[in-house]
């Protein structure tokens, strides 16, 4: 079952680089925070890395004076989230988070299947906005659309 508007982020623990891979659990991420946490389908894949991610490059510091922190997650090892984030040129502050096993993306119900495209199973493309841990705003994108999860579809849903 899809999370929905109004229920809480589920405790699941995430890996993040900093000094090696560390641990980092949702409760640390959203506890007493407005977070937009943003998901792709995979690092350095197409409209991941020409649209959705840039795009909130582009846009950070708008979520920022907002005082909105910003995630992006996919399902990837923190390794690969580490070389995309270089190679997109991504602030520090912007968190990369990798869910390897699908795991927050399943307890979230937004789990895709991409085995037919060798991918395995995947995050659906959405952005979420919650805050202290409860979802405010959840945008889901339909099978190959790019339409409302990218950072000016966000910043118009959350008048900003």
């Amino acid at each position: 079952m899809t999370i929905e508007v109004g229920a809480r982020i589920p405790s699941i623990t995430l890996n993040v680089i900093k000094d090696g891979v560390q641990a980092i659990t949702t409760d640390e991420i959203f506890a007493g925070r407005k977070v937009l946490l943003f998901s792709v389908p995979g690092a350095f894949t197409p409209t991941c890395s020409a649209k959705h991610l840039p795009g909130y490059v582009e846009n950070f510091e708008k979520f920022q004076n907002r005082g909105i922190d910003v995630a992006c997650m996919a399902v990837n090892d923190a390794y690969v989230m580490k070389a995309w984030a270089k190679e997109q040129h991504v602030p520090e502050a912007l968190i990369m988070l990798a869910d390897g096993n699908a795991n927050l993306a399943r307890a979230l119900g937004l789990e895709m299947d991409a085995t037919a495209f060798g991918m395995g199973l995947r995050s659906k493309r959405f952005a979420l906005y919650a805050e202290d841990g409860v979802v405010k705003a959840l945008k889901v994108e339909a099978p190959g659309e790019f339409k409302v999860s990218g950072a000016s579809a966000m910043l118009e849903t959350l008048g900003v």
